[in-house]
């Protein structure tokens, strides 16, 4: 096919794809002074006010409660809901969470849902049923605005537009009344909760009240304001009232699951005598501060200057380290600087451990080939390795459920003793240029103590590799084959995964990874 035919052939394709421009309503936060208007805004006020400006944190390593704190705080929402997703797959978890946010919207809460234009693939007539609810918007952040009838269309114009479309918004965060929110590593889809019969991810979110929330609402706010945050209605709308459908069906599905569904029987047994405000629990109240990168990010020609990221506002706060630095990705491309940086680290007396994916392990083999390189260097510095097994032994540790297939998906770092930071950031290229994320710097000895508990668990050899320098050169995986201690001399993985892992070493890869 000659190009001018293939010009005309892409013109016929996407003439009428440019979507009508739609209305962006104007809203914001609930404003403080009628957070107290709400149970939990009453609470939170009531609870910071003695605290000196601490706000409340809880981690929330394990996905099932994970998931029953969102449902819970979706029951308890009187105002205003705000949601911030990068992934939104449908499952058994989303449809619930779906099924309470109506709810929620019919009694008169409104809600707003932000996703990413990736997780409007496939989805969009799910979610302009719920957009038709009058208390409901959504919208699409970084829309494609042509091409979008079909996986083809849509494919080439992302080729046409890579510069901006490779970047995505990949925050995620939950915010209720403006008075609890929960920010981290999960997305909206089964495998972030414990649900997915298959595969599942060890991930952490942390749970925030107090005047914390009010900052996480502005990084919501300015994303939700930003051009690039578009009404879902401008690609994709339903007929008025389609959300009553939806609902029913919902409801209608639920109502059969509650019976067999061993999932919700779990949930239902261990949370079943909880007193009614569980998802609270024990708060530890401590100093801390919302990180998020600037929606605008997207939008630069090239790389932003490293002052204009949250990895650079990490770097801008942290205090000389003196002992210990934990570093848990499940995407760890380190990069040449990063090296460099940990060196100094370690010349300094700084003892870092890392906890990422095993090649085996891994959703995205080309990341783990991007790392790989990187491992000798590490190692001769006295840098700690661990690689998360697909198939660990005490899966449960985690909080896996025993998955036969298990990835790692934490975002966190623990500084010293008395500081962590658990958000949506890896430590690789793409969250540090491309990728716009956003978490929580704390203050606190007793979280970081929790964050390290955690690290511990992770490291056993039952659920880890640990990577270290071979005698006579190499690397060798060392963990537990039942009761006894095993050694790998060549890499744990299948002949796919190490094809996979060899495109992330091509040139060129590892600055989109």
């Amino acid at each position: 096919m000659s190009r001018l035919a293939f010009l005309l052939l892409l013109s016929l394709l996407l003439t009428g794809c440019i979507p009508p421009a739609a209305t962006r309503t104007a809203s914001m936060a609930l404003p403080p002074h009628e957070v107290a208007t709400t149970r939990l805004g009453e609470w939170a006020l009531d609870e910071a006010a003695a605290r000196q400006g601490r706000s409340g944190f809880r981690l929330l390593p394990r996905g099932g409660e994970a998931f029953a704190v969102r449902a819970a705080l979706l029951d308890q929402a009187e105002r205003t809901l705000d949601v911030q997703s990068y992934i939104a797959d449908d499952g058994i978890t989303s449809r619930v969470l779906m099924q309470r946010a109506l709810q929620a919207a019919e009694r008169g809460v409104r809600v707003r849902l932000l996703l990413d234009d990736l997780a409007s693939l496939g989805s969009e007539a799910y979610l302009a049923a719920l957009d038709s609810h009058p208390g409901v918007e959504v919208r699409l952040f970084n829309p494609l605005l042509r091409g979008r009838g079909n996986l083809l269309t849509r494919g080439l114009m992302m080729g046409v537009d890579f510069d901006r479309q490779h970047r995505r918004m990949h925050n995620k965060l939950w915010v209720v009344d403006n008075a609890v929110a929960i920010t981290g590593g999960r997305n909206l889809g089964d495998e972030y909760f414990d649900a997915d019969e298959q595969r599942n991810f060890a991930d952490l979110d942390v749970l925030a009240a107090g005047p914390i929330v009010g900052d996480l609402s502005a990084s919501f706010d300015s994303f939700w304001r930003h051009p690039l945050a578009q009404p879902l209605a401008r690609f994709a709308t339903a007929e008025p009232g389609a959300w009553r459908t939806l609902r029913e069906e919902l409801e209608a599905w639920l109502a059969a699951q509650r019976e067999d569904n061993p999932y919700f029987l779990a949930l239902k047994q261990r949370y079943a005598e909880s007193p009614e405000r569980f998802l609270v629990g024990h708060l530890t109240w401590a100093h801390g501060e919302a990180l998020w990168d600037d929606p605008g990010k997207v939008r630069q020609a090239g790389r932003p200057s490293l002052d204009q990221t949250l990895a650079g506002e990490l770097l801008a706060r942290r205090h000389a380290l003196e002992e210990r630095l934990l570093l848990i990705s499940a995407y760890f491309v380190p990069t040449r600087a990063g090296v460099e940086g940990l060196v100094e680290l370690a010349e300094a007396g700084v003892e870092t451990t890392v906890i990422t994916n095993s090649l085996a392990a891994t959703d995205i083999p080309a990341v783990h080939g991007a790392y790989a390189r990187y491992r000798p260097a590490l190692l001769e510095q006295g840098v700690r390795l661990f690689e998360l097994r697909p198939d660990g032994e005490d899966g449960a540790s985690l909080g896996l459920p025993g998955a036969s297939d298990s990835s790692l998906h934490i975002k966190a770092m623990a500084f010293d003793t008395d500081r962590l930071f658990v958000g949506s950031f890896n430590i690789d290229p793409r969250s540090l240029w491309w990728n716009t994320e956003v978490g929580l710097l704390i203050e606190s000895p007793e979280l970081n103590a929790e964050l390290w508990a955690l690290a511990e668990l992770g490291m056993s050899p039952a659920l880890s590799f640990e990577v270290r320098q071979a005698d006579g050169g190499g690397l060798s995986w060392h963990a537990m084959n039942g009761d006894h201690p095993q050694v790998w001399r060549r890499e744990p993985a299948g002949i796919w995964r190490r094809l996979g892992a060899w495109l992330g070493r091509l040139p060129g890869m590892e600055a989109l990874l």
